[in-house]
Formats: structure tokens, C-alpha cells, sequence
């Protein structure tokens, strides 16, 4: 997948600024996809010049002038031949963190112990806001009755895959900081008996 299938899934909302889709990715789509401001902006570009978003400008008091995208015609057709794509391909894992937990063994257990302890940190409050999320989502509705009767369910059920990873993240983390103390005690119990 593309950062151009992600911003035009962010544009299905309605119009935005390159500001408010950072914000907004931060807000929904930050669950299953990743990207920089400037990232945004420089695809929202090229994303104009293929024609598959158009750009307004709305004139502003004591701040500079905004543009505001939306999807085009062909944008909102380019996204339907996405979706009507075949199966996606699996996720390629790339995790610093798990190389590092694959070595821990013949470097730092105490360096690799913190990096685990702020993973599960940065989880555990991607989880408590993804959580937010859904309660402002749901607006007091079950999740049965919010399901059938959204204008859309896609936004809920990425939020529900983000959920589910960071509380995979929260209890594989709490999981290796048990091993990684275990095996420190019993590093620092072999070598006082040495």
C-alpha cells in the first residue's frame, strides 16, 4: 500500500487541510499507518498533479491562507480499484526493538530491558487513546447498534485493529520484561557463585 491510498482513505471523510489530515492521520488512520507531515505534504502534491485530489484556497485573517483538498472524480475511482484489489499483501515486520531483543543476549540486558519497558509505555497510552477513540465513536451506542446503523463501519474496524495491536504489544512487552528480570537474576546468581 501506498501513503496515497492512506490519504484518500483520510479524504473519504470529506475536504481537509494538509494540516488537519496530519491531525487526523495522528486521529484515525496513525492505528494501521504511519507518516510525517511533510510526507503528507509532498504526496498531497503529487496526489494534485495526477488529478486524483484538487486543492482550494480559503483566504484567512492574521494567518496564512489554507488550501483545502478533496478527492476528485478519479481519486474516488483510483481508491474503489484499490479497494477492489486483490488480497494485500502480508505486513513486512521491521522492528528495531525485536532486533535488539534477538541480541540481548550478548550485549546490555539492562538497555534492552528499558527499550521493552518504554514500548510497552508508548503502547499502553496508544491504547488508552485509541480507547478514547472508541468512546467517541460509539457516543454511548452499543457496539451492535453503532455497526448497524454508521454511515461507514471501515474507520471502526481499523480502530479495532489498532486495539487489538497495541494490547498484543502491551502483553508481549510485560511478558519479556518478566523473562528479561528472570534472566538477569539468574545471571547475576551464576556469577556471585562463580
Amino acid at each position: 500500500m501506498a501513503l496515497r491510498h492512506a490519504v484518500m482513505a483520510a479524504l473519504v471523510e470529506g475536504e481537509a487541510s494538509g494540516y488537519d489530515l496530519a491531525k487526523g492521520f495522528e486521529a484515525s488512520v496513525a492505528n494501521f499507518w504511519m507518516a510525517t507531515p511533510q510526507q503528507l505534504y509532498r504526496e498531497l502534491e503529487r496526489m494534485e498533479r495526477a488529478g486524483l485530489v484538487s486543492a482550494r484556497v480559503v483566504r484567512q485573517e492574521r494567518r496564512p491562507d489554507k488550501r483545502l483538498f478533496s478527492l476528485t472524480g478519479a481519486g474516488f475511482e483510483a481508491l474503489r480499484d484499490y479497494v477492489s484489489e486483490g488480497p494485500a499483501k502480508p505486513t513486512a515486520l521491521r522492528d528495531e526493538l525485536m532486533v535488539k531483543v534477538q541480541c540481548v543476549d550478548i550485549g546490555d540486558i539492562a538497555a534492552v530491558r528499558a527499550a521493552v519497558a518504554e514500548r510497552v509505555e508508548r503502547a499502553t497510552a496508544k491504547l488508552a487513546r485509541y480507547e478514547r477513540m472508541k468512546e467517541r465513536m460509539l457516543a454511548g451506542r452499543s457496539e451492535e447498534e453503532y455497526l448497524a446503523t454508521a454511515e461507514r463501519i471501515g474507520p471502526y474496524l481499523t480502530l479495532q485493529g489498532g486495539l487489538a495491536l497495541e494490547r498484543a504489544n502491551v502483553q508481549w512487552g510485560e511478558t519479556a520484561l518478566k523473562r528479561l528480570d528472570q534472566r538477569a537474576a539468574a545471571l547475576g546468581d551464576a556469577s556471585g557463585q562463580g
